[in-house]
Order: C-alpha cells, then structure tokens, then sequence
C-alpha cells in the first residue's frame, strides 16, 4: 500500500482537517505528522495544548494508522524517513511565504518519483469560527501571562521587538519571513517607555503616567496574542511599583524590566554624559521583592536591569549586582550597554553563566547592533530585544513624505513610496 504523509500544525481539528484525512485516505495509509511546539512557534500557531495532546488527538481520527511528531517546519527529515509516495496539504501553500516550504517538499519528493496533492483549502464560517475561538483564547490573560516562559523553555532565543501602537502590535503579530530552516518571525512585543512616549510627543522621562502607558498596552493586547515585555523604567516608588505589577499581572503581560537607577530618568543611552544616579543595591533588592510578594500567579516575571556598564561603575559591580537581584527574587537579568562592540556584553554574560546557568539574560543590541542572536545564544542570551527600531524607521519615512508633499503640493510624488491602504487595512482582523 502507498504511504500519504500530512502534517497537522493546529490545537483544535475542525472539518478542514478532516477534509485533508477523507481525502488522503483514497490514497493509501495515511502518516499524520504533529509539528512541534518550537516548529508550530516559527509558524506562529502558539499550542494551547501540549504536544502530547495533540498527538492524542490526531490518534483518536478514524482513518489515521500512524501519527509521528515533526519537529521542524521543513519535511526534510521526515520524507528521508519515511519516502511517502504522496504528501498531501491545503492549496494555501500556492501562495505567500508558504510556497518555499512546499518547494522544498516537491524538491526531495521528485528525487524518488513522490508527488504533492494540493487540496482546495476549507473555508467556511464554521471553520472561521474555530479560528477565532483559538486567536481569542491565545489573547486571554491567563494564556498570554505565561507565553515569556514557555518561549524561555522551548526557543534558543525569544526575538522581541518594540511596539507602541495596536498598527505595530499588528507588524510583530504577523510579519513572517522565509529563511532556511522554513519561516520566522518575533515572538513577543516590547513596549518601551522611550517610544510610547515619542508616540505621543512627549519627551523620555516618565512624563506619560501609567494609565496612559496601560491604556498603549489595552490597544496592543486587543489585536494581538504574542506575550508582552513592559519597560517599567525604574518602577518609581517602591510603593508604587507593587500596584503597577498587580495591574501588568491582570492585564495579561508577562514580563515588567525595571532598571536600578533613581532620580529623573535620562535615557541610558547617554550614559555619563547626563547626570544619572545608580540606585543602592539594598534599595533596589527592597523594590524586587517588594514586587514579587505581590504577584498572584508564577506567570508573571520581574526582570532587574543593570546599568553599572552604562554608568562606568565596572564588570565586578554589574555581577555583584546580579546576583544581588536573583537573590532578591529577581526572574531574569538585562543588562545593558552604549559600546558600539558587543565585547562587555559577552563578558558579563560568561561570568554570569558560570555559575548560574538558569537566570534568564536579556540584551538588547541597538548601540552594539552587529552581533547575531546565533552568537548571543552562543553566550546564555535568552531574550533579544529590539527596543526602537520600529519608531525610528517610521519617523524618517513619514518625514520624507512630508517634505514631498510640500515641496511639491501634491501627493503624486510620494505614492510610489507608500503602502496601499489596502494592504494595511488586510492586517487587521474582522470578528
């Protein structure tokens, strides 16, 4: 009997699945494989349940005589495995950033004389439905609270990149790109006191007040389902800061960094250039546990950052402090650079990992914006952060337009620059 070989990458069967079985079935016994959790997130279909169970549900499908897990978004290994004469998938991969991947598939099938089977893809309003149900799962609070850890577990490094908008929420949520191991895209969104506040015009020194910041943090969560990073800045008062965990805890973020500076705040990015005051190790220990004693879940994490290399205060104080905040009950470390290399960096974080090899690290490259993530994972980096790269593209590109315009009044000059309103407006989901 021929082998058909398809692939399920979904935490809900609904009829398009099954339409994919009835037809695999006329072909011979039919292989199912289920994508693993680390495949399905570079695919972005975050599970909502285990892989386990998944295997189990595909079993119990009549008509399935075998289910194996797949644990890259590539075929490669499997077809080697197992030749299928037959792979069959919906004709959604015609198309979009998906038609790589089937041409890989057809590449290693046509070297044994296998052959795809493209399936009419399902839609109806059934199917739209599951969908929805699943998106509006993956957005609720208590999934999306505990996504930063599960991405810990499961990714070589989580890829973060800044949002200030539910439009730029939409752009990390969906932008997906081919590359050679199938397709990749951000797992989880940064919002930075720095662009939240040039968002709104107003300049970087905790001058926007949180229910404003919650209120940028409403209009991202609304629209998407990746997990959400929150720059706390230094978290101001201690007395404070346990109402503004309490609050990120039951919206649904899973992550607030605060940094161990006092006074009015100055960018890091300054450095000693501007007056800027390094909080006491003690205080700062104070404010951590503060924070923690609050929480309600073991979802939610607080991350210290350091800025003794920002402030010239040394490796040997930066580690002190590092393990100060563990200690305090800190979740991860950041630590933070303005060298244009990435050399102090890599530094702390080998010292840092050889003797704690569990704390999450966090960096985040924008002075010293050479070095890979292959080569920060290579160091016990976990969490990359992107911190404002989206509202710097954005600014010279709205700028340029504007001075076309004027210059010569009328808008001809710049459409061939600009996205079609269409286009943008396909980003947005419609309930």
């Amino acid at each position: 009997m021929k082998k058909v070989y398809t692939c399920f990458c979904t935490s809900v069967i609904h009829e398009g699945h099954l339409n994919i079985i009835n037809e695999a079935q006329k072909y011979g016994e039919l292989i199912v494989g289920v994508l693993s959790d680390a495949a399905m997130l570079r695919f972005d279909k975050f599970p909502i349940i285990s892989c386990e169970e998944r295997m189990n549900m595909v079993r119990a499908i009549p008509g399935v005589s075998k289910v194996i897990l797949q644990e890259k978004l590539l075929y490669d290994d499997v077809i080697k495995e197992i030749k299928p004469d037959y792979v069959i998938h919906g004709d959604n991969w015609l198309r979009g950033p998906m038609y790589s991947l089937r041409s890989k598939v057809a590449a290693l099938l046509e070297t044994y004389g296998g052959k795809i089977i493209d399936v009419p893809y399902s839609y109806s309003e059934e199917i739209k439905r599951t969908d929805a149900r699943v998106r509006e799962k993956l957005a609720m609070p208590e999934y999306r609270r505990k996504r930063l850890h599960q991405l810990i577990n499961i990714c070589d490094i989580v890829k973060t990149i800044e949002v200030h908008s539910g439009l730029t929420g939409l752009i990390a949520e969906k932008t997906l790109v081919e590359t050679e191991e199938g397709l990749d895209q951000f797992d989880a969104m940064w919002v930075s006191s720095l662009c939240d506040s040039l968002a709104k015009g107003k300049p970087d020194i905790e001058l926007v007040d949180m229910t404003s910041r919650f209120r940028t943090i409403d209009d991202i969560m609304e629209v998407t389902t990746k997990p959400i990073i929150f720059d706390g800045d230094t978290g101001g008062l201690t007395e404070h800061f346990v109402y503004t965990v309490r609050s990120l805890e039951r919206m649904g973020v899973s992550a607030v960094i605060i940094e161990d500076k006092t006074g009015l705040k100055k960018n890091s990015l300054f450095g000693t250039e501007v007056r800027q005051t390094q909080d006491s190790i003690d205080n700062f220990c104070a404010k951590i546990t503060a924070g923690k004693k609050v929480q309600l879940t073991d979802d939610f994490m607080i991350i210290a950052r350091i800025e003794s290399l920002i402030l010239e205060k040394g490796m040997e104080d930066a580690l002190n402090r590092a393990d100060a905040y563990v200690r305090a009950g800190a979740d991860g470390i950041m630590i933070h650079s303005r060298k244009k290399e990435p050399a102090e960096i890599l530094e702390f974080c080998d010292h840092f990992r050889s003797h704690n090899t569990e704390t999450p690290i966090v960096v985040v490259p924008t002075s010293y914006n050479s070095i890979t993530e292959e080569e920060l994972v290579q160091h016990g980096v976990n969490i990359v952060i992107y911190a404002n790269q989206l509202t710097r593209s954005a600014f010279p590109a709205m700028e340029k337009t504007a001075r076309a315009i004027l210059q010569h009044h009328r808008a001809l000059e710049v459409d061939e620059n600009l996205m079609p309103i269409s286009d943008i407006i396909s980003l947005i989901d419609e309930l």
